[in-house]
């Protein structure tokens, strides 16, 4: 998939694209709907086919100071689309000059000038421009005026709800990863580099992996059943199961929210690597305990849950969820 960070003079073979239009943050079954939608359509006119995303996510841009939200950063986010089967991601700078474009300004210049699209898929509560001005109808309009399609997708639903990143990040606010990985349609992770911690797992015959989640959302701190991804250059290597704490460890009160990941008949060394790690399943909230032989105890008993856990959750293809670090 080829990648470009802007909209001018775009190299004729990728032009005339349809093209999926959109944030598309999980990547997740609707999304994926969605993509697919444009991929048949891409089919029939033998066009490329093409998405459309903002970088940084505009709310990103608009509230630089909130807390980190987002399910996939950018590299992340451009791995899944590309197994999709996309021939082409153009991932706009969101920026001053991107935010003060009105709907007719966007479509003149990014979709008809830039890009040359000779369809576009959206969802039908799609909005755009400055204050969110436009939406589908502005867009089917102008379509129809400057020569390129516009298709209407209908929302995917789950239990006769649409499934939406919002639900997503509900559910792993709330210790749900099984209900995050249904809507998704992929188990959700986070990725990091490995860092030196202070160690105090491995005298206690714990050793972890630790790494700091400092551009993604936080999910529920607690001990996660999980399966972790060794990547190199963003290919995985080697997967395997274990048990992560991620919370700021009441015992020992680590100020920063921490993921701490301890690896299942694993050894050698990770620092300074990257890891993926697949939050499979919620076995409890965090805990203080009167000390370390209480604790090593109460691991074992994690150790035992998460190995249950894991025997019954089926292997999925490997999808890389978030980056940090």
């Amino acid at each position: 998939m080829k990648i470009f960070r802007h909209y001018q003079d775009i190299p004729e073979a990728c032009k005339g694209a349809v093209v999926a239009l959109g944030n598309f943050d999980g990547v997740h079954r609707g999304h994926q709907a969605l993509i697919g939608h444009a991929r048949a359509l891409a089919e029939q006119r033998n066009a490329p086919l093409g998405v459309i995303a903002f970088e940084p996510h505009p709310q990103e841009y608009f509230r630089p100071s909130a807390e980190s939200f987002r399910l996939t950063p950018f590299r992340v986010k451009a791995r899944l689309i590309a197994e999709l089967g996309v021939d082409v991601m153009f991932a706009l700078a969101f920026d001053a000059e991107m935010a003060k474009k009105g709907p007719q300004d966007f479509v003149m210049d990014v979709l008809v000038d830039g890009l040359a699209a000779g369809c576009v898929v959206v969802g039908g509560d799609f909005r755009f421009g400055k204050g969110r001005a436009g939406d589908v109808a502005v867009l089917a309009y102008m379509g129809e005026m400057e020569g390129f399609g516009v298709e209407v997708f209908a929302p995917v639903l789950a239990d006769r709800e649409k499934i939406s990143s919002t639900h997503i990040r509900e559910a792993l606010k709330a210790g749900k990863p099984e209900e995050a990985a249904r809507l998704l349609g992929h188990v959700w992770a986070v990725e990091g580099r490995v860092e030196h911690g202070d160690k105090r797992g491995r005298t206690i015959g714990f050793p972890t992996a630790n790494m700091r989640l400092t551009d993604c959302l936080h999910p529920a701190f607690g001990i996660y059943a999980v399966r972790a991804t060794v990547l190199e250059n963003d290919k995985p290597v080697s997967t395997h199961e274990g048990v992560a704490s991620f919370g700021i460890r009441p015992m020992f009160k680590t100020g920063e929210p921490l993921l701490e990941t301890w690896l299942f008949d694993f050894s050698g060394d990770l620092y300074g690597r990257h890891l993926s790690v697949a939050l499979v399943a919620y076995l409890r909230p965090e805990m203080t305990f009167d000390g370390i032989e209480a604790l090593k105890a109460q691991m074992k008993k994690d150790e035992a849950a998460a190995r249950a856990a894991l025997a019954a959750a089926p292997l999925s293809p490997a999808h890389v969820g978030e980056r940090s670090g």
